[in-house]
């Protein structure tokens, strides 16, 4: 038989956001992730002609052990692999996981019946926002420039209940003056290994990122750290924020940041603070290289779903 040969980038974080999920998703909470499937080389391990496939994916995290594939635990990736074998009939053994791309041995004339069935193999949370092909350079991590994080925080004395499962609670209250004046000393190209922790699945070696922009944005009793850059490492974003977070509550200075971030080593964070819960982990956008979202040549048009239509019926005349 066949292969699937697909592909995904990284773990996962789930909280609300909409684009690719790439390599640095460690975390657990609602979002929606932009997923980019595509052609590999173009060819199968057997030398045949393959295609590739981008895929828009939406999903609620809340109820799963993150993104990447476990036998114990439900994940995302899992879901989303047996709908793609039932539905193409390929071989499942040697799917692999690397990127957001998936290929097959076979092209497709239209992509909505694949689209239609996808969503309806997969459960409610978790929905194929997007299908469609993409030029063979196209790479769900390689083709990345940059991705944009958001941390929400409810910022008051009571939490809202309808919020209680994206935003994380502070019930201290912070300063977020300060908050934004430290979230400027993270801005450019650092050695982030005093804020990642240790995970045997990061294939991200290289601990400097460029950030090029984090920001603290007041929204009523909302706080949301808005972070881009061109990389993260494992928990990055959630060790950022709980330092932010003890800025706010005044509990250290503003300059700790830039003292933490030269000692290059977790165990100095571990001495102001804790990492904060997943759940108000968002990742809202990764931004590609514009050339390799290109659609091929040949290649069906992408699906974005249909509208339900009701057929014309005649009424009796009376």
């Amino acid at each position: 038989m066949s292969s699937l040969n697909f592909a995904a980038a990284g773990t996962a974080t789930p909280a609300l956001s909409e684009l690719p999920l790439l390599p640095d998703f460690t975390d657990d909470a609602l979002r929606s992730i932009n997923f980019r499937l595509n052609r590999n080389d173009g060819n199968t391990e057997n030398g045949d002609k393959a295609y590739k496939w981008r895929l828009v994916i939406a999903y609620d995290g809340t109820r799963f052990s993150g993104w990447q594939y476990q036998q114990s635990t439900p994940t995302v990736q899992c879901l989303i692999e047996e709908a793609l074998t039932r539905i193409t009939k390929l071989d499942r053994d040697k799917l692999r996981f690397q990127v957001a791309h998936f290929l097959t041995p076979f092209n497709y004339e239209s992509l909505d019946s694949i689209h239609r069935a996808l969503n309806g193999l997969l459960p409610s949370d978790i929905r194929i926002r997007e299908i469609g092909p993409v030029v063979p350079e196209f790479h769900a991590r390689f083709s990345v420039t940059s991705k944009i994080y958001h941390y929400r925080i409810y910022n008051d004395t009571i939490m809202d209940p309808f919020q209680r499962h994206y935003v994380y609670h502070s019930g201290y209250r912070l300063n977020a003056d300060v908050m934004i004046d430290a979230a400027k000393q993270f801005v450019g190209e650092h050695d982030f290994s005093a804020f990642a922790n240790v995970s045997r699945n990061d294939r991200v070696p290289n601990p400097v990122k460029n950030i090029f922009r984090c920001e603290v944005i007041e929204m009523g009793p909302l706080l949301q750290v808005e972070v881009e850059g061109t990389g993260f490492l494992y928990r990055q974003v959630r060790n950022m924020v709980a330092l932010l977070l003890q800025v706010g509550m005044e509990a250290v200075p503003v300059d700790i940041v830039p003292r933490i971030l030269e000692s290059r080593d977790r165990r100095e964070l571990a001495k102001f603070t804790f990492s904060v819960p997943p759940h108000g982990l968002s990742l809202v956008a990764v931004k590609y290289n514009e050339q390799h979202l290109d659609f091929p040549e040949g290649g069906p048009a992408a699906s974005l779903g249909r509208h339900h239509s009701l057929g014309k019926c005649k009424l009796p005349s009376f």
